[in-house]
């Protein structure tokens, strides 16, 4: 099987691009974020004319998040057990995270929060954010609270930076988030509660970026970040046989500023 992870940058003005991808590449489940729409403006009949099924969770034109399936959606879960709300007046669970099983992986399509700045209210929640996303994955496979045979996939935009090397200039982020360290060890700490981030493990490589800014002709000189990661329970990560960054997909007209992030499942 086939999954992959792909920050679309609004779903309304790349649909048919991502059908294409999907049946150009076989890919049999793809997790979106930044979808940016509501649940009734999501274009559903483009994927469902290709054989995808759709499970989608939008709450306005920001963030958003779906998982799109040609192996089945079941039990589909808006938000991850106990993820924090943010809004100073009226605080809500955003449109984030988005859990389904497919294929009998449990899929979860996540659009970590950005942060803003280090000084900023936002960043606090992000790291809270992590820390419940991080707990909840831990009951999952714990043999306690879940199922240590689990296969659990947590994909998605991570809005963190966790090496050096996966910015073009590092220099550039001096006092700005996605590099603080505190982001990037609440990033290392799903590695304690046993998930593998397995994008690093099959694309080792420096300067291997998903993420290209549309400014400044950052895609041409190769400005990136690696923002876009994978990381699985130990069942799923036994089935893990190959991953691929498909850097072609920033090419073009229309394109998303994120490539789409693809593991490859063994049977």
């Amino acid at each position: 099987m086939r999954i992959a992870t792909w920050n679309i940058n609004s779903i309304r003005a790349r649909a048919d691009r991502a059908v294409a991808w999907l049946e150009r590449t076989g890919t049999d489940v793809l997790a979106l974020q930044e979808t940016k729409c509501r649940d009734e403006q999501f274009p559903h009949a483009v994927f469902e004319a290709a054989g995808y099924e759709v499970a989608h969770v939008g709450l306005s034109q920001w963030n958003g998040v779906a998982v799109v399936s040609r192996v089945g959606i079941q039990d589909v879960e808006v938000g991850f057990p106990d993820q924090p709300t943010f809004g100073a007046d009226t605080p809500v669970v955003e449109a984030r995270a988005l859990g389904a099983t497919c294929g009998g992986v449990r899929v979860w399509s996540l659009y970590v929060p950005h942060g803003r700045s280090p000084h900023d209210p936002h960043y606090a929640y992000k790291l809270e954010w992590l820390e419940r996303l991080r707990a909840a994955a831990r009951t999952w496979t714990d043999p306690t609270t879940g199922d240590p045979t689990a296969q659990v996939a947590l994909l998605g935009d991570w809005n963190v930076i966790p090496l050096d090397t996966d910015v073009y200039d590092v220099t550039a982020f001096e006092g700005a988030t996605h590099v603080t360290p505190a982001e990037r060890a609440a990033f290392a700490a799903f590695t304690d509660v046993g998930y593998t981030e397995v994008t690093r493990v099959h694309v080792p490589g420096e300067h291997t970026y998903t993420y290209w800014d549309y400014q400044q002709l950052a895609f041409p000189k190769n400005k990136g970040l690696r923002i876009d990661f994978a990381y699985t329970s130990p069942a799923l990560t036994d089935r893990v046989q190959g991953v691929m960054i498909d850097r072609d997909e920033r090419k073009g007209k229309g394109a998303s500023d994120h490539v789409p992030v693809v593991v490859d499942l063994r049977d």
